[in-house]
């Protein structure tokens, strides 16, 4: 299994508590949850019970067979009801550690609603004192955030712990592609983000653009329709959400753009883009170093796959059918460097907090973000591609970062430059600057006489690796 270190040592840490211990799991489907807890199951002996949607009592009657034959080798009869199945499991659960897994909890709470309540009841009068691990497994996110962990909940407090299961990172995305070339690395992660069943979907062993029409292109493939079959299966009225998804992915990104291109009142889109936000589908940004409700904010879509397939697939879905798929995909990747503009910052977001973690910058970020306001130097907006400060404000580093295949032009140089002056009560300034396509020979000399850092991607295009890369040359950021 790629990854997933972080959240294999927490089960393992709670495993081996000795007291009774309660995780919740939760995050959007295809996420990879159910294969952390199969991982998981593979050195622990567990009760592993998938819910279903189907009703209570053959619910019940599935969950009895599974515990009956874990405990005494054999399945007797159906328990009357949840009660009498889960005092059994906690007379069982004494002599050595027991764990009990519900995947998929939201299909048996929604057929039994009173199970929450059920459980509440277990736990406070009879398994605080067993020796049991109880993991409670969600997709819905929405409710497992609200009916399961809300103070409303008769399940409110219970918990030893939660984890929100998030798609991988750009570097461990990558290790789905060893044979990739970088670019071709940072090209798959922003197509298909850092869900592992879309990684998946992409075979290794062949192209770019070979993939993208087998999986994506292509009708009836697995990703042609995937962001349709899951809004179908978590709303209600999925024509309103895919409209302001599509919007959002062809550059309208406030409140009252998305409404104008959509049609609707801005109240109707303000609730709807609450609701995508609640599945991590959109999110709200603010200019760093502002607070979160800044009347700056613009929104984006979370996951790169999403944001692709609402730019290109559902956007040009009848176009695309009379250009026929191997053109499409050719129209696709020749003009995927400015698909990749923001895909790219977060990469470059992502670098920067693995060096901070690592120890390699001059200071721990406190804030990081992206920027945009009025410079009163230039009397002009601007922006930074990448901002991080220091708590007090008093300490920044700057950041340019470009997907482009050119080497990087001292007109790129000064812009950053410019913007730097935007911030005067920031004393201790640091510039960094992360190119696809290199630097210009003058670029390179003048971040040498200013210190200013330079970043390439794949192999140094200095022949002397004067200055690092994203994937590692000087700075250890694995």
């Amino acid at each position: 299994m790629i990854g997933r270190i972080e959240e294999m040592n927490r089960l393992e840490q709670m495993y081996e508590s000795t007291r009774f211990e309660f995780m919740i799991m939760y995050g959007r489907r295809r996420i990879g949850k159910t294969t952390i807890l199969q991982e998981f199951s593979k050195t622990h002996k567990t009760i592993f019970f998938s819910a279903q949607e189907k009703n209570d009592t053959l619910n019940l009657q599935d969950f009895s067979r599974l515990v009956q034959e874990y405990f005494d080798g054999n399945f007797i009869s159906k328990f009357e009801n949840w009660e009498d199945a889960l005092d059994y499991l906690g007379r069982k659960a004494q002599d050595h550690r027991t764990v009990l897994i519900i995947d998929e909890f939201p299909f048996l709470a929604e057929s039994n609603p009173s199970i929450k309540s059920i459980l509440q009841h277990k736990i406070d009068h009879d398994w605080k004192e067993r020796n049991l691990f109880l993991i409670l497994c969600g997709s819905s996110v929405s409710f497992m955030l609200n009916d399961v962990m809300g103070y409303k909940s008769p399940l409110y407090g219970r918990s030893t712990g939660s984890m929100e299961v998030l798609p991988f990172d750009y570097l461990e995305s990558a290790a789905f592609f060893p044979n990739y070339s970088e670019e071709e690395k940072l090209i798959a992660y922003g197509i298909l983000g850092g869900v592992p069943r879309y990684l998946i979907a992409f075979d290794p062993k062949r192209s770019l653009k070979e993939n993208l029409i087998s999986e994506i292109l292509t009708e009836g493939a697995f990703l042609n329709d995937e962001p349709q079959t899951l809004l179908r299966m978590e709303l209600r009225e999925p024509a309103v959400y895919n409209s302001i998804l599509e919007a959002v992915a062809n550059g309208c990104n406030r409140v009252v753009e998305i409404a104008d291109r959509i049609h609707e009142e801005r109240s109707k889109c303000s609730k709807y883009m609450l609701t995508l936000q609640t599945l991590r589908l959109l999110e709200k940004h603010v200019p760093c170093g502002e607070s979160d409700s800044s009347k700056k904010g613009i929104y984006g879509i979370t996951d790169h796959f999403y944001r692709f397939w609402y730019r290109y697939v559902f956007s040009n879905k009848s176009y695309y059918s009379m250009l026929g798929i191997d053109k499409a995909a050719d129209e696709i990747m020749g003009e995927i460097n400015g698909y990749m503009g923001p895909v790219f910052e977060d990469i470059c977001r992502q670098y920067l907090i693995r060096r901070a973690k690592a120890g390699t910058l001059p200071f721990v970020p406190f804030v990081i973000g992206r920027w945009w306001g009025n410079n009163p130097i230039i009397k002009a907006q601007d922006d930074v591609d990448l901002l991080a400060l220091d708590r007090k404000g008093e300490k920044g580093i700057f950041v340019e970062c470009k997907f482009r295949n050119r080497p990087m032009a001292m007109e790129e140089y000064d812009d950053l430059v410019a913007a730097t002056e935007a911030f005067p009560d920031v004393r201790e300034k640091t510039m960094i600057f992360i190119s696809k396509g290199g630097f210009t020979e003058t670029v390179r000399k003048r971040a040498e006489e200013e210190g200013a850092e330079l970043v390439g991607v794949g192999k140094c295009l200095d022949e002397e690796g004067e200055y690092q890369t994203l994937f590692g040359s000087k700075v250890v950021i694995m």
